[in-house]
């Protein structure tokens, strides 16, 4: 947790260089190389109850949410989306964990 201390705002770039970025529609995510667009930028809120966990926060209001679809067909890994705190309780899909590895953080969902 030492990680998202010393800021309240983050760009998440995965390690192919490409940002996370909370699409327009307010549903959807997606990788992008722009980095500057305000759309990558997320607010680190933390989990009041659990110190180890944060929410994040897009530009839109809305909440990285994991779910346990997956990505691509035949690919490891499974899909986020955004959700709007109104349409859905602040509960475990909205919370995660950031895992050190390396230089490097992962961070860890409920599934």
């Amino acid at each position: 947790m030492e990680l998202f201390t010393k800021g309240e705002a983050v760009k998440l770039r995965s390690h192919l260089d490409k940002f996370l970025v909370a699409d327009d529609d307010q549903e959807t995510i997606r990788q992008s190389r722009k980095g500057d667009a305000r759309r990558a930028v997320w607010t680190v809120e933390t989990v009041e109850a659990k110190p180890n966990l944060i929410r994040l926060k897009s530009s839109h209001g809305t909440y990285l949410t994991a779910s346990n679809k997956p990505l691509l067909l035949g690919m490891t890994g499974e899909k986020v989306t955004q959700t709007h705190s109104s349409n859905k309780p602040m509960d475990w899909q909205t919370q995660w964990e950031p895992v050190r590895d390396g230089f490097s953080v992962k961070l860890k969902s409920w599934c």
